[in-house]
C-alpha cells in the first residue's frame, strides 16, 4: 500500500476540494453530488488507462529512482493541469478566439457553453491522439525483432513485417485517409492535419530518444542521463498520457459540465494509474506475467480505433473501459498458463 499512500492523500484533497465547491454553489446537496461525481471521474480514468499504466511501466522499468520520482511528480503536474485543464482551454480559446483567462471565465461561469465549443472540436483532438496511439500500437506489433508472441505465428509474421522501413507510418497514414470517408466535408482538412500532426509528434519525440540513446553509446553527459531514466523516454510518456486523456476529458463532459469537478475527479484517476506504474515497476510484475505488456498494446490499439470512430459515432466510455479490461484479463490469463507450463518444464528437467 505504500506506493498508493499520496495516492489516497491526494484523493483526500481532492474530494475535499470537490465537496467544498459544491457546497459553495447549492449547499450541502451540492457538496454531495460534487462528491460523488468526482469519485466516478477518479474510478472511470483509472479503468480506461489501466493498459497506459502497463504500457508506462514497460517503460518505466529500466529508469533509475530518481527519474520514476520526476515521472510521479513532475508528470503528475503535467497530466492534470497541463492535459486534464489547460489543454481544454487553450482548445477553446483556439476556436472561439478567446484568451485563456476568459475561457476560464466562460468554464466558471457558462461551462455548458464551455462544454458544447470543446464537444464540437472533438474529431481533430479524437484524430490526434488516435494516431498517435495507433503509432504506438503499430510500432510494438510490427517488431520483427520481439522474441515473445502472444497470439503465436499470426503475431510473429505480422512483427515479420517491420523489416520493412517506415511501416508504421504507412499504415497509419492509410488508416488516417481511410478515416476521413466518416467525417463531414468541412472536418476533413483539419481532421487530416491533426491525425498527421499526432504521427509527427510520435516519430519526433521516437527520434529524440534514438538521438539521445547514440549519445550515450558514444559516452555523452546527455547519454548518461538517458541511461539513468531518459529525456525522450519521459516525452513519451508524457505524450502517450497526453492521448489517453483526452478520450476522458471529452467524456467526462457528458457527466457534467463544471470543469472544477472534472479537473479534481480525473485528478484523482491520473494519480493513481502514476502509483499503479510505478507499483508494476517495483513488483516486477511484467516479469511474472510476460503477456500483460501484449494485452496493454492491444487495448491501445482498440483505443485509438475507438477514437477515430468517435469523430462520428458515439461510444459509450463503459465500452472503451470495458475492452481495455478483457484485454488485459485476457494477457494475464495467458501469462498464469505460460508460467505453470515453465515450472511443469523445468520440474520436468
Amino acid at each position: 500500500m505504500k506506493h498508493f499512500r499520496i495516492s489516497f492523500l491526494v484523493s483526500f484533497i481532492c474530494l475535499a476540494a470537490a465537496g467544498w465547491w459544491g457546497y459553495q454553489h447549492t449547499g450541502w446537496t451540492g457538496a454531495l453530488s460534487a462528491l460523488w461525481i468526482a469519485l466516478i471521474l477518479g474510478v472511470m480514468e483509472v479503468s480506461l488507462s489501466f493498459d497506459n499504466a502497463v504500457v508506462n511501466a514497460s517503460v518505466l522499468k529500466t529508469w533509475d529512482a530518481f527519474w520514476q520520482k520526476l515521472f510521479l511528480g513532475v508528470g503528475i503536474i503535467i497530466a492534470v493541469f497541463g492535459m486534464r485543464l489547460l489543454f481544454p482551454l487553450v482548445i477553446v480559446a483556439v476556436a472561439a478566439n478567446l484568451s485563456v483567462p476568459e475561457v476560464w471565465s466562460l468554464a466558471i461561469n457558462d461551462p455548458k457553453s464551455f462544454s458544447m465549443h470543446l464537444t464540437n472540436h472533438h474529431a481533430e483532438v479524437a484524430a490526434f491522439g488516435g494516431m498517435f496511439l495507433l503509432m504506438v500500437f503499430l510500432n510494438f506489433l510490427l517488431d520483427h525483432e520481439k522474441e515473445l508472441h502472444w497470439l503465436g505465428n499470426v503475431e510473429r509474421k505480422l512483427g515479420a513485417l517491420g523489416k520493412v522501413s517506415s511501416i508504421s507510418v504507412m499504415v497509419a497514414l492509410g488508416i488516417l485517409l481511410g478515416s476521413l470517408s466518416i467525417v463531414d466535408e468541412a472536418q476533413k482538412l483539419i481532421v487530416l492535419v491533426s491525425g498527421i500532426w499526432g504521427v509527427l509528434i510520435y516519430v519526433a519525440v521516437d527520434a529524440l530518444s534514438s538521438f539521445l540513446e547514440k549519445e550515450e553509446e558514444g559516452g555523452g553527459n546527455v547519454g548518461e542521463m538517458v541511461k539513468r531514466g531518459g529525456i525522450g523516454g519521459f516525452l513519451y510518456l508524457e505524450v502517450l498520457d497526453a492521448s489517453f486523456s483526452f478520450d476522458g476529458v471529452i467524456g467526462a463532459f457528458a457527466i457534467t459540465s463544471d470543469v472544477v469537478i472534472i479537473m479534481l475527479g480525473l485528478a484523482i484517476g491520473a494519480m493513481f494509474v502514476r502509483s499503479l506504474t510505478v507499483y508494476l515497476v517495483h513488483k516486477g510484475t511484467l516479469d511474472q506475467y510476460v503477456y500483460l505488456e501484449h494485452g496493454a498494446h492491444y487495448a491501445i490499439g482498440i483505443l485509438a480505433v475507438i477514437m477515430l470512430a468517435s469523430m462520428k459515432f458515439h461510444i459509450p466510455e463503459v465500452v472503451t473501459g470495458l475492452i481495455g479490461v478483457a484485454f488485459i484479463a485476457g494477457s494475464l490469463w495467458s501469462s498464469i498458463r505460460h508460467r505453470n507450463k515453465e515450472k511443469a518444464l523445468l520440474q520436468a528437467a
